[in-house]
């Protein structure tokens, strides 16, 4: 007993020093970062989905989610830093970089966006709109870029045959506006446009089969990867992590539409969550040729776009790392 005194001595200062170090290793303080969204809808639930599973603690993050009104407001308030990480439309940001801002994309999480114009019933046909007033999130957001560009698709002027005026940040907020008669008609997504269509509402045009736009973009600064290029891969980690647990949990994921969208029709809830589960993409690379109609629509007011390519505009390099590494395997592998 005697002689094994020292070897168990020896152990427990072994194991002392290692619940010592993994204590200090829980103990590490979770880097904060400011998360924005710039409408509370369905293309934005996946920040929601992160939240609500703590997925950012999870990646050793402390993430305060903060709405603002609309990609136009969300650029804004992430060029002075305000803000770490943001959707931003991908045209808003290729405005700004061609205006001397530093944002990147870093990932195109869906490949069409799911958008409609709702509209008063007596307005059957694109010329009808003439004169009328729509509803958006803000001037230079998605809703506005779709507008815009839809109807300029249909032979219409939107700066001169359209009025567009800023009505809220979330569809529930754009359809109210409608209703109330204070718009002619609402550009949103869903189920915004179901519970436009339950109120009695037509749609005029359906976005995802109008364009070829790659949506919901996850948009970073430059200057902030290069300060802290390990707070983007642990967003980057939490966000794709949220896609696989929506994809592939619909008891949870129906829960948090509830409760972030204030939903009670369970018909629109599972419409909702049906349309946006095959949407979101597990592997979602920046899509440099869906850019296209981005640049098109920017060379409206700046024809030097086409002096640039679609990849200077993107950073794919966290995707690229997290599919090599096989982190988004894991994830679909339960």
């Amino acid at each position: 007993m005697t002689r094994r005194k020292p070897a168990i001595v020896i152990l427990l200062a072994i194991l002392a020093l290692a619940f010592a170090q993994s204590g200090h290793s829980q103990s590490k303080p979770s880097k904060k970062i400011r998360v924005g969204v710039p409408s509370v809808g369905m293309g934005n639930i996946i920040i929601f989905i992160t939240k609500e599973a703590k997925l950012f603690e999870k990646h050793g993050l402390d993430a305060e989610v903060i709405t603002v009104m609309g990609s136009g407001i969300g650029s804004k308030a992430l060029i002075s830093g305000n803000l770490d990480i943001i959707p931003i439309a991908t045209p808003t940001v290729i405005a700004a970089n061609l205006a001397g801002a530093d944002m990147a994309i870093l990932a195109h999480t869906m490949p069409a966006v799911v958008h409609a114009l709702m509209v008063r019933p007596d307005i059957k046909r694109p010329e009808d709109l003439k004169g009328k007033k729509i509803g958006v999130s803000s001037l230079g957001s998605l809703t506005d870029f779709l507008v815009r560009s839809i109807a300029k698709k249909k032979g219409l002027n939107p700066d001169r045959d359209i009025t567009l005026l800023t009505t809220g940040g979330s569809d529930n907020e754009r359809v109210m506006a409608l209703k109330a008669g204070a718009v002619d008609g609402s550009a949103v997504g869903h189920p915004g446009y179901g519970v436009a269509r339950k109120m009695g509402f037509s749609m005029l045009w359906d976005s995802a089969k109008e364009l070829d736009y790659p949506w919901m973009e996850i948009t970073t600064r430059r200057a902030a990867i290069k300060s802290d290029r390990e707070l983007i891969t642990q967003y980057m980690k939490a966000h794709l992590e949220g896609i696989a647990l929506f994809k592939t949990n619909r008891d949870f994921s129906v829960k948090v539409i509830k409760k972030v969208m204030k939903m009670t029709d369970d018909e629109l809830v599972n419409e909702s969550y049906d349309i946006f589960s095959k949407m979101f993409l597990p592997t979602p690379y920046p899509n440099h040729p869906g850019m296209k109609i981005s640049f098109e629509y920017v060379a409206m007011t700046r024809n030097d776009v086409w002096n640039h390519k679609p990849e200077e505009f993107t950073d794919p390099s966290f995707v690229r790392e997290l599919d090599k590494s096989g982190f988004i395997k894991k994830l679909y592998e339960k």
